[in-house]
């Protein structure tokens, strides 16, 4: 398993614009060979952010490196990321690789 993940810090009151971005754009991840799922999480409100969390998981690394490449890779990113002011920060990419599972 190879989970891909960016956090998001959202300005107050820009909550409700971000999740509308995520439910209403196409990611075309559904069609791209070795994707598992994907998840948006809304983490914790703290004083200046609303923490989000996007995870995909993905069958491996290959896979994803696939999909950064892909045509639907820039047909899911062509106008996704939304208005810039609604961001405390640039998102933070972080990868992680399957060590132990359970199920």
């Amino acid at each position: 398993m190879y989970l891909t993940m960016n956090r998001f810090k959202v300005k107050p009151g820009c909550e409700e614009a971000f999740e509308e971005v995520w439910k209403t754009r196409d990611s075309h991840l559904k069609t791209v060979p070795g994707f598992v799922g994907f998840h948006l999480l809304k983490g914790p409100d703290k004083e200046t952010y609303r923490l989000y969390a996007s995870h995909t998981f993905w069958e491996s690394e290959a896979a994803f490196a696939a999909w950064m490449k892909s045509e639907a890779f820039r047909a899911a990113h062509k106008g996704a990321k939304g208005p810039s002011d609604m961001y405390l920060e640039p998102p933070e990419l972080e990868i992680f690789e399957s060590v132990q599972a359970l199920s």
